[in-house]
């Protein structure tokens, strides 16, 4: 991976970047040069979002991590891997600004260690040199991306999006940890995020292909259109060429058809998109 490139910034602190705080007021204007003179408008004070930021550049995460806190989130700062992991060993968050960059173990590592044990949403914080691993990122499980240097309103408006759609379902619509959902020779045990074949081996699914999986589960029989399912999946729209659903579908496809090429569970419309068949038993 190439070394990033120095931002000429000052610090504004001595402090350890390994050390997590608690943002409260703001201090200095925010990264990719928007005001801060205005909040935007806020969540219901009874539901903030819990945000863990991590990045290594202390003159970026510290003044958004400020905007954040100025609209209703509450942000603990990560300045590496490390220190992220035991904030996510003690803390439960709504979402992950993950910087792909970083000295040590980097943002892809780190979100393929959260995708693969959490169901917590992931977005990264990329350069525009980044496709590669903006595209990786993705593929892993990251739901969204920002590209430096970026409107910090713009980010705040994305992670809104990603967790309005996680609190989204219903009480009826939504796959309960104490649940278990039955497809075909299939059970889901959605706490565990593991797919239980008729033989009992146990088969875990990574943060993307689970949601991916529970779209399809609370949609059965119905045609999704590309667009939808990356809408539902990631809350964007479908850029030209973009395969980035088809691929997700060919990962989850591997873990769940008997004969990938004829497939059983998710079929594809031809001009349409997809659609899931199957009997779904929820106990």
């Amino acid at each position: 991976m190439a070394a990033k490139p120095c931002k000429n910034v000052t610090p504004m602190r001595t402090e350890s970047d390994s050390t997590i705080r608690q943002s409260a007021k703001p201090a200095v204007p925010p990264p990719g040069g928007a005001t801060l003179a205005q909040p935007e408008p806020t969540l219901p004070a009874e539901h903030p979002l819990e945000i863990l930021l991590v990045d290594d550049e202390r003159a970026l995460r510290e003044p958004l991590a400020e905007y954040l806190a100025r609209n209703q989130c509450r942000v603990a700062q990560a300045g590496d891997a490390l220190t992220a992991r035991k904030a996510l060993s003690t803390r439960v968050f709504d979402l992950i600004v993950l910087d792909i960059m970083m000295p040590g173990e980097d943002g892809l590592s780190l979100c393929r260690y959260i995708c693969e044990r959490l169901n917590t949403p992931v977005m990264l914080l990329t350069a525009r040199t980044e496709d590669a691993d903006r595209i990786v990122g993705l593929e892993i499980g990251a739901d969204d991306y920002v590209v430096k240097p970026f409107n910090p309103r713009e980010l705040l408006a994305r992670a809104r999006a990603i967790i309005r759609r996680a609190r989204a379902l219903p009480p009826s619509m939504r796959i309960t940890a104490a649940r278990t959902i039955r497809f075909g020779s299939w059970t889901l045990k959605p706490a565990q995020r593991e797919l239980i074949a008729e033989d009992g081996v146990v088969v875990p699914l990574t943060s993307r292909e689970f949601k991916l999986l529970q779209i399809f589960l609370l949609r059965p029989n119905i045609v999704l259109s590309r667009d939808a399912l990356l809408d539902l999946a990631q809350g964007r729209e479908a850029q030209p060429f973009d395969r980035t659903i088809d691929n997700q579908v060919s990962r989850l496809r591997r873990k769940i058809e008997p004969d990938v090429k004829n497939p059983r569970y998710i079929r594809t419309v031809w001009g349409g998109g997809y659609t899931f068949i199957a009997e779904i038993e929820q106990s």
